[in-house]
C-alpha cells in the first residue's frame, strides 16, 4: 500500500485540524511547516489588550476536542491559543512539525511538488496542503507621513508589550473589531483615547459572563455536557446565517437588535457619528458588550474627521485638528486577498498562482484549483468564514480532504485537480447568488473581491458543510494515472520543538 508524503504549511486553527485528522485517519508521513515558533496562527500573532473571539467558546473549538475548562462565554485571545497548542501537543503534532521554517515556494514536478524552504532546502511531497488562512498579512494605511511619527507606532497584530501603556495618549485607527476591542480596553486605563473612525460598525450587544466553579466542574466531571452547548450555538448560528444570505425576517430582526442598542449612546450627536448608513452584517458584524460605554467616557475621543496625515507629535485631520498622542495603533486589518501568498507556487504546465488569481482569489469548492494538482486549501476563497467559527470548516474540509487521500493510498489516482468547466460552473453559480446576500446591499467591506461581489460562500454554512462532506462528483475532476510506489527516501521532519509550544497547564 502506498503511503503519500504530505506537506502542511501553517500551524494554526486549519494545520493542526489538518493534522490531527490525518493522524486520525492513519496518514502519519508528513511535514507541519510553520514560519513561527509556535501552534496558533492568528491567535498567536493577535496579543493586543482585549482581544475576545467574537464566536461563543464552545462552538469555537475542535469537535474531537471539546475544552470543559473555558473561563467565559467569549474566550479571550491567550485562552484560545493555550487551547490550540495543547490540542497539538495531545495530538502529537511536535514529532511531525518544523518551526521557524517558512515554505517560500512550491513547484509541481510529474505528480508531485518540489517544496522550497526558507533555510535554503527543497523537498519532494506527493500533497500540498496550504493552511495559511487568509488574515495573516497586517493591511498598512496610505496615510502620509506614518513613518514620521514620534511615538511608537504598530499595527494591532504586532503588539509590543515593551512599550508601557500607563500614562500614555492612545490613538486607534479603524474601527472594526479590533479597534473596538483595543477602545474597549483601553478606556479608562490611559489618560486619553482617541479612536479614528472611517466607518462606522453596527455592533451586536452581549454579555461576556464567566462560567461558575460549580458549571466549569460539572463540564469537568461529565465531558459530555459540552455536546449540548455545541449543538445549541449551531443551531442558532444557522439562524444567523439565514439573515446573512436572505433578505427577510431574521435580517430585520438583527437590524432591530443593533438599532436598539445603538440607543444606549445617550449624547445625541455621538449616536448620530456611531449609525452607519448601511445595512446590518454588510460589514462583518462586531460583537461587544462594553464599546458603547467606554465610547462614551469623557477620556475618549471619537474623531470622525478624516486623517489628513501623521506628523512627529501626533495625527493632522483634514480639519487640521491636530491629536497629540504618544502611541499610535493601526487597527486596519488584513490583506483577505493574500491567502498562501507570497509563496510563489507554480502548478502544471508552468502556470502560476499570481497569474491564475489575477483577477482575484478563485477556488473551487473553497479547497481545490484547476491546474495545481494534489494542492488542497483550508479555508480558502470562498469558504464560509463569515461570523462563523472556522473550526467547523477546517474539519468539514479536512474530511474531504482525507477522502481524497484515501483514494490515492488505494491506487485510484496519482494525482487531482478540479476541472476547469467545473470550476467555471461553481463560481458563476455563487456570482449568481451573492445580490441576495446582504453583503452587496451597499456598503465597502474586506468581503468584496475586484469585481464588486462577495469573496465568499453565499448560501449558509450549513449547505455548505453538507457539499463538502458529500462525495466529489467524479466528472468534475481530472485524474492522473495510478499512483506507483514512491522510492525517494523519507527525511526525518522532526526538529527540536521551540520550548514556547509547551503544553500548558490542564
Amino acid at each position: 500500500m502506498n503511503t503519500p508524503r504530505i506537506a502542511i504549511v501553517g500551524a494554526g486553527i486549519s494545520g493542526i485540524c489538518l493534522g490531527v485528522a490525518l493522524r486520525q485517519a492513519g496518514f502519519t508521513d508528513f511535514v507541519l511547516f510553520e514560519k513561527a515558533h509556535d501552534y496558533g496562527g492568528t491567535w498567536r500573532d493577535n496579543s493586543y489588550p482585549g482581544l475576545v473571539c467574537d464566536v461563543p467558546s464552545r462552538y469555537y473549538q475542535f469537535t474531537f476536542a471539546r475544552n470543559p475548562a473555558w473561563t467565559r462565554l467569549y474566550s479571550a485571545g491567550p485562552e484560545i491559543k493555550d487551547y490550540l497548542v495543547r490540542v497539538a501537543h495531545e495530538h502529537r503534532l511536535p514529532a511531525r512539525t518544523r518551526f521557524g521554517t517558512e515554505v517560500t515556494g512550491a513547484e509541481f514536478e510529474g505528480t508531485g511538488w518540489r517544496v522550497s524552504t526558507s533555510d535554503g532546502k527543497t523537498e519532494r511531497f506527493d500533497f500540498l496542503m496550504c493552511a495559511t488562512g487568509f488574515l495573516h498579512h497586517p493591511n498598512r494605511p496610505d496615510i502620509a507621513g506614518l513613518d514620521e511619527f514620534g511615538g511608537t507606532l504598530m499595527h494591532s497584530s504586532r503588539w509590543r508589550h515593551d512599550v508601557e501603556l500607563t500614562g500614555k495618549r492612545v490613538g486607534v485607527i479603524g474601527t472594526g473589531s479590533t479597534g473596538t476591542q483595543l477602545v474597549s480596553a483601553l478606556a479608562g486605563a490611559v489618560p486619553e483615547v482617541v479612536l479614528f473612525q472611517r466607518t462606522p460598525q453596527w455592533i451586536l450587544p452581549t454579555v461576556n459572563r464567566a462560567y461558575t466553579p460549580v458549571a466549569k466542574t460539572l463540564y469537568r466531571l461529565a465531558p459530555a455536557l459540552g455536546v449540548l452547548p455545541y449543538s445549541g450555538n449551531r443551531a442558532a448560528f444557522a439562524v444567523f446565517s439565514q439573515g446573512l444570505v436572505h433578505p427577510g425576517r431574521v435580517r430585520r430582526l438583527i437590524q432591530w437588535v443593533v438599532e436598539r442598542n445603538l440607543r444606549s449612546v445617550k449624547d445625541p450627536e455621538l449616536r448620530r457619528k456611531l449609525t452607519p448608513d448601511y445595512q446590518a452584517m454588510c460589514k462583518r458584524l462586531v460583537v461587544s458588550d462594553r464599546f458603547y460605554q467606554a465610547v462614551q467616557r469623557p477620556d475618549v475621543t471619537l474623531e470622525t474627521d478624516g486623517i489628513d496625515h501623521v506628523e512627529k507629535r501626533g495625527v493632522v485631520t483634514v480639519s487640521g485638528r491636530l491629536h497629540e498622542l504618544d502611541i499610535l495603533v493601526l487597527a486596519t486589518g488584513f490583506d483577505s486577498q493574500a491567502f498562501m501568498r507570497p509563496m510563489a507556487i507554480t502548478g502544471a504546465g508552468g502556470r502560476t498562482l499570481d497569474r491564475a488569481w489575477a483577477q482575484g482569489p478563485r477556488a473551487f469548492e473553497g479547497v481545490m484549483m484547476p491546474d495545481f494538482p494534489n494542492l488542497f486549501m483550508l479555508v480558502g476563497p470562498h469558504s464560509p468564514f463569515a461570523n462563523h467559527p472556522l473550526t467547523a470548516v477546517a474539519e468539514a474540509q479536512s474530511a474531504r480532504i482525507v477522502g481524497w487521500l484515501r483514494r490515492w493510498r488505494a491506487g485510484e489516482f496519482a494525482t487531482v485537480a478540479p476541472t476547469h468547466a467545473a470550476t467555471d460552473r461553481y463560481n458563476a453559480r455563487m456570482r449568481a447568488a451573492a445580490p441576495s446576500t446582504v453583503w452587496t446591499t451597499g456598503c465597502t467591506s474586506w468581503y468584496l473581491g475586484k469585481d464588486g461581489l462577495p469573496a465568499l460562500w453565499p448560501w449558509t454554512p450549513g449547505r455548505y458543510e453538507k457539499l463538502i462532506r458529500s462525495a466529489p462528483d467524479p466528472v468534475d475532476y481530472d485524474l492522473g494515472q495510478r499512483a506507483e510506489s514512491r522510492t525517494e527516501p523519507v527525511e526525518s521532519p522532526s526538529r527540536p520543538v521551540d520550548s514556547a509550544a509547551s503544553p500548558p497547564e490542564p
